[in-house]
């Protein structure tokens, strides 16, 4: 499956509540020759019916699940309904898995990520139509979930990482497993508005022990974390500017051993960012 080296990451892709301008905007997306459309699982839902939304619209692009929670999706129902899509689609669709944090597991289990998600894989592939390794991928921010990503599927999707965290993964993974961060990105040179634009869906994220962990891990403080954001971590996680500036983060990653950025164009304007998406299209980059 051939993600290319550029994809768009979207929750507009599933929520936007008019499934007609879904249907158009994918179509759109696939146009302009993104290599992957990327969308979150957001608490549940109908993710695999999602998905099959966003195949039907498009022919080209490959459709990741970015990430799913294993704790709110059995591997039965992911791997039948990866199966039937694949059958009616072709090897389009990337089972993204993720453990998230403590706080999203079910209800009376100790949380042991690595355990819980080796458990999970081994179900998908004893399933009677398994998903195989390189059709499913790993939500990694730590060494041991990087290395079980790249032994037991195509690789990982890192998310709210510096391109220093890149080249680190690249070297926990090895040089053949899929390396696709998730790359915030807001189309504007003013620094104020950018970085407020890019607050207001990073704040949630800072609070979640896992990111902010994460976060700290590769060397910010609690500080930075406060209020939102610094400017220092919002400058360092988000791209924001012109075209040429969102270009260099995406080249950075790409030269630390990323083989796929995932594209996330905030903004605070209803409805589906387009104009941002056509702005960034790859034929312009």
């Amino acid at each position: 499956m051939d993600l290319g080296t550029t994809g768009i990451w979207s929750p507009e892709l599933r929520l936007h509540p008019d499934p007609v301008e879904i249907h158009e905007a994918a179509a759109e997306l696939d146009q302009q020759g993104w290599g992957a459309l990327w969308i979150p699982c957001l608490g549940g839902g109908d993710i695999l019916g999602d998905a099959e939304r966003l195949l039907r619209a498009s022919e080209n692009a490959a459709i990741v699940t970015g990430v799913l929670s294993i704790w709110q999706h059995t591997p039965e129902d992911m791997a039948a309904g990866h199966a039937r899509l694949r059958r009616e689609y072709g090897h389009r669709l990337l089972l993204g898995l993720g453990v998230s944090d403590a706080a999203a597991r079910r209800a009376g289990g100790t949380y042991r990520p690595l355990a819980a998600l080796n458990t999970y894989l081994d179900a998908l592939d004893r399933h009677a139509e398994p998903v195989p390794a390189d059709e499913r991928l790993v939500a990694a921010m730590g060494p041991r979930l990087t290395e079980l990503a790249g032994r037991r599927s195509a690789g990982t999707r890192p998310f709210l990482v510096t391109p220093d965290f890149t080249a680190t993964a690249r070297g926990v993974l090895g040089p053949a497993p899929l390396l696709a961060p998730y790359q915030a990105v807001v189309v504007d040179s003013d620094p104020v508005r950018a970085r407020a634009t890019a607050r207001t869906f990073l704040a949630p994220f800072l609070g979640m022990g896992h990111y902010a962990n994460s976060l700290l891990r590769q060397g910010f403080t609690e500080d930075d974390l406060a209020h939102g954001g610094s400017d220092h971590l919002i400058d360092a996680v988000v791209a924001w500017g012109d075209l040429d500036a969102i270009d260099q983060r995406v080249r950075a990653h790409l030269d630390a051993g990323a083989t796929h950025v995932a594209l996330h164009a905030i903004s605070t304007e209803p409805g589906l960012p387009r104009t941002q998406w056509k702005v960034l299209a790859p034929p312009a980059r």
